[in-house]
């Protein structure tokens, strides 16, 4: 991976083969879903498969969603990923706590609520930033609010930008936020959990001709 390179995470993997094939064409994170209520959840022990399978060339990401400290670190030692993902109300201490076994990702709504400066309390944590849906967690295909994600960075070690991101909308994203990574769920799928390949090859596209 080049120093600097915009990282891609493709979330919302549910099976060994469309993880290998989001490597093969370039993911540089892949986020498996443990919230069960969730379309795209996944086994823990199918995880392990998934995480064994591309731990070389790729690293795998566990989401969640109100679940304690302990339910977070027993999933995560079945499906043996390090790096957790936050969803809800996590307080700095929980994070700060699971930061010293995990890398972990604290996720945000960017609702009315959502002020850039809530990123700030989270220093162990790496930052997502997702659009606000009344009941949905992630994967709705709504889009994050670009300028609240521009005015995270100051807060933020390292920024995802996620939402309703797909290959027509990501270069302006990319120029809009300048995150450090971006995060695609639903924009590259042809059914909750289903990914489609092609569009999954111009997403990837897209990004890095962004890049240049």
């Amino acid at each position: 991976m080049k120093a600097n390179r915009l990282q891609i995470k493709i979330c919302g993997i549910t099976n060994l083969e469309d993880a290998k094939a989001c490597v093969e064409l370039g993911a540089d994170m892949i986020g498996l879903n443990f919230y069960p209520q969730s379309p795209r959840y996944i086994e823990p022990e199918i995880a392990r498969q998934v995480v064994e399978t591309i731990s070389r060339s790729a690293y795998a990401v566990g989401v969640f969603v109100d679940a304690s400290a302990e339910e977070i670190r027993n999933a995560a030692k079945r499906a043996g990923i390090k790096s957790v993902q936050l969803h809800a109300d996590f307080s700095p201490d929980t994070c700060r706590e699971l930061a010293g076994k995990f890398r972990v990702i604290r996720a945000f709504r960017t609702d009315a609520r959502f002020q850039p400066e809530h990123a700030g309390a989270f220093p162990d944590c790496d930052v997502l930033l997702d659009a606000h849906h009344v009941e949905l967690r992630g994967g709705t295909g709504m889009t994050c609010d670009w300028s609240a994600a521009r005015a995270t960075l100051p807060f933020a070690r390292f920024l995802i930008l996620s939402g309703g991101l797909n290959a027509q909308n990501v270069a302006h994203a990319i120029a809009t936020v300048a995150p450090h990574a971006v995060d695609v769920c639903s924009g590259v799928e042809s059914a909750p959990g289903v990914k489609d390949y092609r569009t999954i090859e111009k997403f990837i596209a897209a990004v890095r001709t962004a890049e240049c």
